[in-house]
């Protein structure tokens, strides 16, 4: 499974939605119907997949599925 794939499914999970509602570039809130709770269950969620900590100024970048893939990138997660 890819790093793509891996955080799709959590998104799924997280948010009820289906995997044709998770385009890289849906947003969160706009498209995929997200509150604030729910984003942060959802990226809570990805530091324990994920085994990394999402700092508060990093988590105000992270608006998308692709914000998150870049951002798991960017932390050496493949």
């Amino acid at each position: 499974m890819t790093l793509e794939e891996k955080v799709i499914k959590l998104v799924m999970e997280q948010l009820d939605v289906t995997r044709e509602q998770c385009l890289l570039e849906a947003s969160f809130i706009d498209d995929l119907g997200a509150d604030s709770l729910d984003i942060v269950e959802l990226l809570m969620e990805m530091e324990e997949a994920f085994g990394v900590e999402i700092a508060d100024e990093e988590l105000e970048k992270i608006s998308t599925i692709k914000d998150v893939i870049d951002f798991l990138k960017q932390k050496g997660i493949n």
